[in-house]
């Protein structure tokens, strides 16, 4: 097969839980020309390589009647409206019909007796209407040797036939489809956190074209349309303010409360909310490519990535359903063989042994609880790229900080330039300095350009020769047939250049959190420039909800020098501080770090630190709304520049992985309960089904209070 294959992403309907998901993808995985296929549960999607029909896919899931549709396909208006009207009755008419058929069985029972015709034919349709998709699936699957829940209940529904039980087999069917709806339903309403964002966009809006304003639907706005954004819309599309000047709430995006200030060349994003002015607006990107899409996306990918908790219960499961069979076989058998007891009476133990072993609550322990968190942390502006990240998250132990734009808020202002050479004309210096740093890809270049932008001067018409960057020092290039440099103060060392007599200048302006930087010609010091970039209001107060948390390390990572980092880092309370650092020595200090802590992560803004980020646990992105950069690499990204969302992830981590362990200890502990019962026989199919659907109910509810966790 070739590796080009096309890969497709389909929507899929009617999954009852993640054991039939599980099923369904190797149904498709061994259909033939499919390469490899991929079910992401969470999502209800499945990912196919390789070359197969929806019919086919179909087919592959026949056994639960599941739907497949195009990804790409969406549904109309009136399909839309059509579900959304579906009534209570239609939908679970056959679980209704089942249940009045059990009532009149009942009846008959006390009016005729158990053994009366009528009775047990009331009780065999109740069976027939309500179990029959569940009879047809579980003797396939006995014929295959392919042991599920349905198989379970299936032996112990024609078990229990057998020996006369029908009025408790048939109450056992209707409390199993009442229990696979409950999964159904529990599932449906952790993914609605993910189907309220795709709701956040409109689906048309106002477009300029040829001088007239028309309604245009999304899928049609071409990059590079004007669109019209009244007070109080909401905006469509992504894309940049050509004109007007308004307050957007970014809520939906970033999670930010406080509304955003936005003017001519500002980015606004699709699904935010135009607050006041009225804007037009460049559009930027496709309706596919736009923030909240690929959000949409990028959260339902990480529902599909299993966390190390829920491929443990996916592997245990796969062992555990033929063990309970064995098990419910040598209830039945070894009892009256060895200890002379009642045939009838152990054959139904075993088959209660089979019911009490269906492992559903085991099963939707870990998804429901992952998709309610993950959908929880993107609706508050935290972006969790899938459940190994959102474990991790709750087990830090040292957190790595960049300096500029994380703990900073990465808008410099040059605060001091002095010209120590008093031959040279200071606006003219400050031309040639920004000349060239405009050419730096430095975070502090912007400072000195914003100056010199400030005091009107024409530097972009300076012509710079044989520039140069000095990894982690400075740069260097030619103006007018000289070579300046503009770095560190270390770098002078290097260079051979004297600066003996700006030493306690330098020192000065670095002790008052300043990175003073020396700008010189061949083989002098013509001036010092110093620059500051204002710490963030929140910046301190996270540091210490950390430490609260439990966190033992902070550690403030820059490149910095290392007077002003001191400064930095004891006005934010970080445990320890590194600077003057080039890229490779914040590398080597997360490998030390993850040496002493191994669950360690690295907040930066997703662009620099790259080698950070990844060899960290968890690499986190500040600002992921505005880059697409921070979006794809990171792990977890911080939508808003807000690092109080960082101990709410924490928060939010620790919250899921003790729900996770109280839903598997709950579920695994109601099971040997039960079947403690069958020492002296009080084990019935009543008490079976109801330990089996009481423990999903409350598994279900417990994973769905992740929804409702808030930030603090």
């Amino acid at each position: 097969m070739s590796n080009e294959a096309e890969k497709n992403v389909y929507r899929v309907e009617g999954f009852s839980c993640a054991h039939c998901a599980g099923k369904f993808e190797k149904n498709v995985n061994s259909l033939p020309g499919v390469q490899i296929a991929k079910v992401n549960f969470g999502a209800s999607k499945i990912s196919v390589t390789g070359d197969a029909s929806i019919a086919e896919i179909e087919k592959a899931g026949a056994f639960e009647n599941l739907k497949v549709f195009s990804e790409k396909k969406k549904a109309t208006p009136a399909e839309e409206k059509k579900a959304e009207n579906t009534s209570f009755f239609k939908k679970y008419n056959t679980l209704l019909y089942a249940a009045l058929l059990v009532v009149f069985g009942y009846v008959s029972w006390f009016a005729n007796g158990e053994s009366n015709l009528v009775t047990i034919l009331l009780f065999l349709a109740s069976i027939l209407i309500g179990g029959l998709s569940l009879l047809k699936i579980g003797l396939q699957n006995l014929i295959k040797l392919d042991f599920d829940m349905k198989t379970l209940m299936t032996v112990a529904v024609i078990g229990g036939a057998i020996i006369g039980e029908w009025g408790e087999v048939a109450v056992v069917v209707i409390l199993f489809a009442l229990s696979e709806e409950l999964e159904r339903f529990s599932m449906d309403r952790a993914r609605q956190s993910i189907r309220s964002l795709m709701q956040i966009a409109p689906k048309e809006a106002l477009v300029r074209r040829n001088g007239h304003e028309v309604l245009v639907h999304v899928n049609d706005i071409a990059i590079g349309d004007i669109m019209i954004v009244k007070p109080g819309q909401k905006i469509a599309m992504d894309g940049v303010v050509e004109k007007g000047h308004s307050s957007v709430n970014q809520a939906s995006i970033t999670g930010e409360s406080v509304p955003v200030e936005k003017a001519v060349n500002d980015e606004v994003f699709a699904g935010t909310i135009n607050e006041e002015g009225f804007l037009e607006v460049k559009i930027t990107k496709l309706v596919e490519d736009t923030t909240i899409s690929k959000i949409i996306h990028l959260v339902e990918e990480a529902q599909g990535e299993r966390a190390p908790s829920q491929a443990f219960i996916d592997k245990f499961a796969k062992y555990y359903t033929p063990i309970i069979m064995v098990i419910a076989a040598l209830v039945a058998v070894i009892p009256p063989l060895l200890l002379g007891g009642s045939w009838g009476d152990w054959i139904y133990q075993g088959l209660a042994v089979l019911v009490v072993g269906c492992p559903c609550a085991l099963v939707i322990s870990t998804p429901i609880a992952i998709v309610s968190a993950i959908g929880n942390a993107a609706k508050k502006g935290v972006l969790i790229k899938g459940g190994i990240y959102l474990e991790e998250m709750g087990s830090l132990k040292a957190i790595a900080f960049d300096k500029t734009g994380t703990l900073t808020k990465g808008v410099p202002a040059v605060t001091d330039f002095e010209v120590i050479n008093h031959q040279v004309n200071e606006l003219e210096l400050l031309a040639i300095v920004t000349a060239l740093e405009k050419r730096s890809q430095h975070p502090l270049a912007s400072a000195i350009l914003k100056k010199a932008d400030a005091a009107g001067l024409d530097y972009k018409n300076i012509e710079v020769d044989q520039f140069s960057s000095i990894t982690g020092k400075g740069i260097t290039g030619v103006v007018q047939g000289k070579t300046y440099y503009i770095g560190s103060p270390k770098l002078f060392n290097e260079l051979g250049i004297p600066t003996n007599h700006i030493e306690e200048k330098v020192r000065l302006l670095q002790n008052q959190g300043k990175t003073a930087m020396v700008i010189s010609n061949e083989g002098e010091v013509l001036a010092v420039i110093a620059v500051a970039d204002e710490l963030r209001n929140t910046s301190k107060e996270v540091i210490e909800k950390l430490h609260e948390l439990g966190v033992k390390e902070t550690i403030m990572l820059t490149g910095d020098n290392e007077a002003t980092a001191n400064v930095v880092g004891s006005h934010v309370g970080v445990t320890a501080v590194q600077s003057e650092l080039m890229p490779e020595d914040k590398l080597n200090n997360i490998k030390q770090l993850r040496s002493r802590y191994s669950h360690v992560a690295m907040v930066g803004d997703g662009v620099n630190d790259a080698p950070a980020l990844a060899a960290a646990t968890v690499g986190i992105a500040m600002g992921g709304a505005g880059t697409d950069t921070a979006l794809e690499t990171a792990d977890v990204a911080l939508m808003a520049d807000d690092l109080q969302k960082l101990p709410f992830t924490i928060r939010l981590s620790r919250k899921a992985m003790n729900v996770i362990k109280a839903n598997i200890t709950f579920s695994i502990a109601i099971k040997l309960f039960a079947l403690l019962l069958v020492i002296p026989g009080w084990l019935t199919l009543w008490i079976a089904i109801l330990a089996d659907i009481g423990a999903t109910l409350i598994v279900a509810l417990n994973s769905m209070r992740l929804m409702r966790v808030k930030e603090k």
